[in-house]
């Protein structure tokens, strides 16, 4: 059974909702059409309903549910209104989140915060912030987490991998990125896989020397502490991947060779790395995948298809369970 049909099989007959600020995209109405005609999701697409059937053609939106921002009841906009008042708590004035609600990234986000949604998928038109944004300020981190972060889940054949941070901290201390592996542990039993976390360095065990892998030797430290799965470092991407190289760098260890949550020192190696397995390694990439949120919201690319738009929404409704 393929990834993607494992995950139908989970979410087949929950009616998850999930909620699509840019309805009227034909890449986000194409995959909503498909979702609901398969009987995935419950899909609702914020805009112009009369925009949103001209532009769908023939896709069939008959089972789909479409949401006027701006003719939403007025009973329903105040009480939506107060919540986000109350969740503000002082921050901005009534007029101010009110014109945040004519935003549909923050209307869609209040739709979740709100339990209407279960969970939202944006970005096809948008930047990242401007998906983020509202997350953070309304929906917030789980609890016990100070940051969010963006994996990949990089897969080939029956083989699945978890690369974090890859879209979201320029940055990271040793705590963040214990943080950051501890929501990608999450992330890899959502998707079947039984974690062993790799913190990765340009270092295995000492061979190098600076403060880059002292972070990172640090991180794995704290980690043998707070994580409840095997977890080393710090670790070269071979040593960490491949047993032949792993008996000779890092003999003993429970993870080297064997690991499948690849955790980076720093956004960049995150990113590049996760490109370069997905270009010359042939590995598919799902992602970014937002960890740390307390209920969920994906961010697509702007340069995504209707099959990524699917993909996510999927597996937006995984991380809701």
């Amino acid at each position: 059974m393929s990834l993607l049909d494992e995950l139908k099989e989970k979410i087949s007959g929950l009616n998850k909702k999930i909620v699509f600020p840019e309805g009227d995209d034909i890449r986000i109405i194409e995959a909503a059409s498909r979702l609901a005609d398969e009987q995935l999701i419950h899909p609702v697409l914020l805009g112009d309903p009369e925009e949103i059937k001209q532009n769908a053609g023939d896709f069939n939106l008959s089972n789909v549910e479409i949401v006027d921002i701006n003719n939403y009841p007025e009973k329903d906009f105040e009480e939506m209104l107060d919540a986000l008042e109350e969740r503000r708590n002082g921050k901005n004035t009534r007029e101010q989140l009110a014109e945040w609600l004519k935003d549909a990234n923050y209307f869609g986000t209040m739709l979740v915060y709100m339990d209407k949604a279960d969970g939202m998928v944006s970005g096809a038109a948008h930047a990242t912030g401007d998906t983020v944004r509202p997350a953070l300020q309304i929906i917030k981190t789980q609890e016990g987490m100070r940051r969010i972060s963006g994996s990949f889940l990089m897969q080939k054949g029956d083989t699945r991998y978890i690369f974090a941070d890859c879209a979201i901290n320029i940055e990271l201390d040793a705590k963040g990125m214990v943080e950051v592996a501890k929501q990608s542990v999450i992330t890899a039993k959502q998707f079947n896989i039984d974690p062993k976390v790799a913190f990765l360095s340009f270092s295995t065990k000492g061979s190098a020397k600076g403060d880059m892998v002292t972070k990172v030797q640090e991180a794995a430290a704290m980690a043998k502490d707070e994580l409840d799965v095997p977890s080393d470092g710090e670790l070269q991407f071979d040593a960490a991947l491949v047993p032949e190289v792993a008996n000779k760098k890092a003999h003993g260890s429970e993870v080297a060779g064997q690991a499948n949550v690849f955790v980076f020192p720093e956004l960049q190696s995150g990113n590049i790395g996760y490109k370069i397995a997905q270009r010359l390694g042939g590995f598919e990439a799902f992602g970014p995948l937002l960890q740390g949120l307390a209920k969920p919201v994906s961010d697509l690319s702007r340069g995504c298809v209707a099959e990524d738009v699917y993909n996510v929404a999927i597996i937006n409704a995984i991380q809701s369970l």
